[in-house]
């Protein structure tokens, strides 16, 4: 299992369930039906564990850009919320 460098420097094992939770979250922020923010979440949950597989530590901020850029793919409008909620939390 990858680790995860967090932007404060300690690290923490990759939990797959924070990617959908976050990606599920921009999505109903965005208006999405529940469904619909459902299937989006589980395909950048499944996309990011893809992408990090094969790597044994990562960035949060990496993360953070990789799970921007398959939101950007799926709904634009959820992308721009994740990216922007991260600016005012």
């Amino acid at each position: 299992m990858p680790h995860i460098v967090k932007r404060k420097g300690h690290s923490e094992p990759f939990d797959p369930r924070k990617i959908y939770a976050a990606a599920f979250a921009s999505c109903r922020n965005a208006h999405l039906s529940e469904m619909l923010s459902e299937n989006i979440a589980d395909t950048v949950q499944k996309r990011l564990e893809d992408w990090i597989k094969d790597k044994n530590e990562i960035s949060s901020d990496d993360i953070f850009r990789e799970t921007i850029s398959v939101l950007k793919e799926l709904h634009p409008d959820a992308a721009f919320l994740f990216e922007t909620h991260r600016d005012i939390s």
